[in-house]
């Protein structure tokens, strides 16, 4: 006989981090003239955040890191595995999940590899450590989702494409998981609504097709699978954050679900930082953990085009009243400096003879 041991695996430590710099929609949209302000209004943005020159999405990722290995009280010599996703890699060929660790200190004896599922390859990377904690390989693996989207100068993109990163650190010690994962989810098809061919330097999109093919039928279809397989429905949880790729989408998701829009409000967090691609949802569950309280119940649902989504059913725990102190995402909201249109095309690289 094969004795299989099965262990539950939750949320042990989390972080994220958001660069300081913003640009708000009206000094972009006052260089492409009367369509852009058509656009602009249509979004739900109000500013959105820019990464500093010596930023990219490996130095976000260590930061948001450091804040979960903070929360979680553990050096990150006990990390077993790194994952990182993300649709700005660095570099094309050479991982920065390798730079992340070295950074973190962590050691050589790890698994450790890039994701990329465009605005859903943070929620991967958590699906992959749950299975790596809960099939006893690894103690602790950390999944982080980290980005600087890019957005060509005078397209809808321009006016959401964030900077952010967000980190998970999952185990399976009760009295160290703050919020246990209950159940997951996904939903995926072979949906073209985004895509960005090999030496592109700008995503193209499909438009308003990316909205009910794309975005609603996968991040609702996940969502009721979800309740589904957990018999659960919405009046069950405390807080929803769904995939945030501008301020209307979520609520207009949550509104054909017949869930209370009041539960999207602290983890809507893409109005005040743009979209983060693939750590937006994260971020977003980043913001309800600062506040959450014991016995909530949350549900997360990312959305990567191409197109999936990957739903989360979260339980809080007791811990949370005892998590150790990591920089909370409300300091890196509150840090802003503003940059007029010729920094941030400077600061996003977008003059290409630089």
């Amino acid at each position: 006989m094969i004795l299989i041991v099965i262990f539950m695996a939750g949320i042990v430590g989390y972080g994220s981090y958001v660069p300081s710099f913003r640009i708000k929609p009206d000094e972009i949209a006052k260089i492409w003239g009367e369509e852009a302000e058509r656009i602009k209004k249509g979004l739900g943005i109000q500013e959105k955040s820019v990464p500093a020159l010596d930023e990219d999405s490996a130095t976000m990722a260590v930061e948001a890191a450091k804040n979960a290995l903070a929360v979680a009280g553990i050096s990150a010599k006990k990390l077993g595995a790194v994952y990182v996703g993300s649709e700005s890699h660095p570099y094309a060929v050479k991982p920065t999940a390798t730079m992340v660790a070295e950074a973190l200190g962590a050691t050589p004896d790890l698994m450790a590899a890039d994701l990329e599922f465009a605005c859903k390859a943070g929620t991967a990377g958590i699906q992959i450590c749950m299975g790596l904690v809960s099939s006893n390989m690894v103690n602790y693996g950390l999944a982080i989702g980290t980005d600087t989207s890019q957005g060509r100068p005078g397209d809808a993109l321009e006016y959401t494409a964030g900077a952010g990163a967000a980190a998970y650190i999952i185990g399976r010690e009760k009295s160290q998981i703050l919020a246990q994962i209950d159940a997951t989810y996904s939903y995926t098809s072979d949906t073209p609504d985004f895509w960005r061919r090999p030496h592109a330097e700008f995503p193209t999109h499909g438009g308003r097709f990316t909205g009910v093919p794309a975005y609603f039928k996968h991040v609702m279809s996940a969502t009721q699978g979800l309740f589904e397989k957990t018999n659960t429905r919405a009046s069950d949880y405390d807080y929803f954050v769904f995939h945030q790729p501008n301020g209307k989408f979520p609520l207009e998701a949550a509104k054909k679900m017949g869930i209370d829009t009041a539960k999207l409000k602290q983890g809507l967090v893409t109005p005040v930082i743009g979209n983060t691609y693939s750590a937006a949802s994260l971020i977003g569950l980043a913001s309800v953990l600062d506040v959450a309280k014991a016995g909530e119940r949350i549900l997360v649902t990312s959305f990567g085009s191409g197109a999936g989504s990957d739903s989360f059913a979260l339980s809080v725990t007791a811990n949370i009243e005892n998590r150790k102190n990591g920089v909370p995402l409300a300091h890196y909201v509150a840090q802003k400096e503003y940059l007029c249109y010729g920094l941030y095309v400077k600061h996003r690289k977008k003059l290409k003879s630089l």
